[in-house]
């Protein structure tokens, strides 16, 4: 994997021997003219640095960090090229400490006790602090990292940690409580522009050989997505192919060719998977389906698996559509299918297909509700026994148990519906399921109470300009309303049956 450093890792010529897996000791690999073009124009300075101004006021922890003011432990979080390792850099020029560099990518336990062990005994003997730079330090395992606690603690070393991911959930808690976690921005489209202007024109860069054409520039920075190493990359590829052909400049043509694709800032184990998904279910849910399909777009460009993102949409039709479409979840399913049986490419059509509908569909979160309220009395310990008349009344010796007595089969009654407690004595009476007004719910909404009157064997309500008649509105058996009390109630709901 790509080192997220805009210059590589590496022992200076005449520094001891570094334990295997350390990048360098006391340095980093010299500065050639042949090195790339991002390493050439890595700031030389704190304030060379650019597009982290929230992080370089006066007295700010990165400033003290880089001048050696006070000998914190720092995490660096940001995506790649916003300058994790520049900063590691400028720490390793602009004090006298002992700075060891090293990648999670190749160290090991040992590797880190090594340098634990030299600044113990560096520091016992007056010498100079030790700062321990790990690069990509979300790779560590959790053992790896638990092995800089007491060091980091003690401040034997003084750790400077670089990761792309967050660190909430790729590092240790304990080890996250010693630092202090600064967060690195992507650089916004002036920034990269402006560094790709001073490449240009500067000497360690291309020394004003060459021009950049407009349209050339809006291109390096549309598709560096942020990642100046990107930007940076890719002008030294336009640069070269527009020396070739014998132009003084690097036009929108030769711009890109030297890079075609955009960077898309997607980690599929880190925060940048939850944030995207996150925004593409509430995409959906917002019924902005243009935006869906962005979201979408930007997963399977990212190479997400389909199959997450095919359960996302499976899970989706029941919580966030529900009943308000009850054919979202045929749809998604069919799109989940599809996913297995095609595979993509072609199965990003199915996908889309599925978003539009979610995206469109009125909504309901009912059937999430609905489940919600009935699990929580379940955990609460509220349900009794099943009534004896739902019992299982099939095996030899059940009917003497009184199973089965008093059960009414409901296609007994014309209207399919008849009066019988179903739930536990205790929860008699419990409406879980509040239907909305919203698409196919709303006629679910009005048939509703119907049912819940016939099947609890609750009287009609009283109309104000219809008599109530006498007796209790029941038949006399009492396992229904009488005929005529509750006629349009048994007209909906036969309707319904049909």
């Amino acid at each position: 994997m790509e080192s997220d450093a805009l210059f590589s890792l590496g022992e200076p010529a005449g520094a001891p021997s570094a334990p295997a897996g350390a990048a360098g000791v006391d340095g980093f690999t010299p500065v050639s003219p042949d090195s790339p073009l991002p390493v050439r124009m890595r700031p030389a300075t704190i304030d060379e640095l650019v597009g982290q101004d929230h992080l370089l006021a006066p007295g700010a922890p990165l400033r003290q960090l880089v001048g050696g003011a006070a000998p914190m432990s720092v995490i660096l979080w940001g995506p790649p090229g916003s300058g994790k390792t520049t900063i590691a850099h400028l720490v390793a020029r602009a004090t006298d400490r002992r700075f060891v560099a090293m990648s999670a990518l190749s160290a090991g336990v040992k590797d880190v006790r090594a340098v634990i062990d030299t600044a113990r005994r560096q520091r016992r003997s007056g010498g100079p602090q030790t700062v321990l730079f790990i690069d990509e330090v979300h790779r560590f395992s959790k053992t790896q990292q638990d092995s800089l606690l007491a060091a980091v603690e003690d401040r034997t070393v003084t750790l400077l940690a670089a990761t792309t991911e967050n660190p909430y959930f790729s590092v240790i808690s304990p080890l996250l409580s010693r630092c202090v976690l600064l967060t690195l921005q992507p650089l916004d489209d002036a920034a990269v522009r402006g560094l790709l202007r001073r490449a240009v024109a500067d000497e360690r860069g291309l020394a004003g050989a060459l021009t950049l054409e407009t349209e050339a520039e809006d291109h390096l920075v549309r598709l560096a997505g942020g990642d100046v190493r990107k930007a940076l990359t890719a002008l030294e590829a336009a640069a070269s192919s527009a020396t070739a052909l014998g132009t003084g400049r690097i036009d929108l043509a030769t711009a890109e060719q030297a890079v075609d694709v955009a960077a898309v800032r997607y980690d599929r184990a880190g925060d940048a998977h939850y944030d995207v998904t996150s925004a593409f279910i509430k995409s959906m849910r917002g019924s902005d389906v243009d935006a869906a399909l962005h979201w979408l777009a930007r997963m399977l460009v990212a190479g997400e698996d389909a199959r997450f993102i095919a359960r996302r949409l499976v899970i989706f039709a029941s919580e966030d559509v529900g009943m308000a479409d009850p054919a979202a979840l045929g749809v998604a399913t069919a799109a989940a299918h599809a996913v297995e049986y095609v595979g993509l490419p072609e199965a990003q059509l199915n996908l889309a297909q599925a978003v539009i509908h979610l995206a469109t569909a009125p909504k309901s979160n009912s059937a999430t509700t609905a489940i919600g309220a009935a699990m929580a009395d379940v955990r609460a310990g509220r349900g009794g026994p099943v009534p004896r008349a739902l019992r299982d009344a099939h095996y030899s010796g059940a009917r003497g148990l009184g199973h089965g007595t008093g059960y009414r089969y409901p296609h007994d009654d014309p209207r399919g519906v008849v009066t019988q407690q179903y739930a536990p004595d205790d929860l008699v009476g419990a409406d879980y399921y509040r239907p909305s007004g919203h698409g196919a719910e709303r006629s679910v909404a009005a048939r509703l109470p119907l049912l819940r009157r016939i099947v609890r064997g609750l009287p009609a309500p009283a109309r104000p300009d219809v008599p109530v008649p006498a007796g209790n509105g029941r038949h006399p058996s009492g396992n229904g309303p009488a005929s005529g009390v509750d006629e349009d109630g048994a007209d909906a709901v036969g309707e319904g049956q049909q």
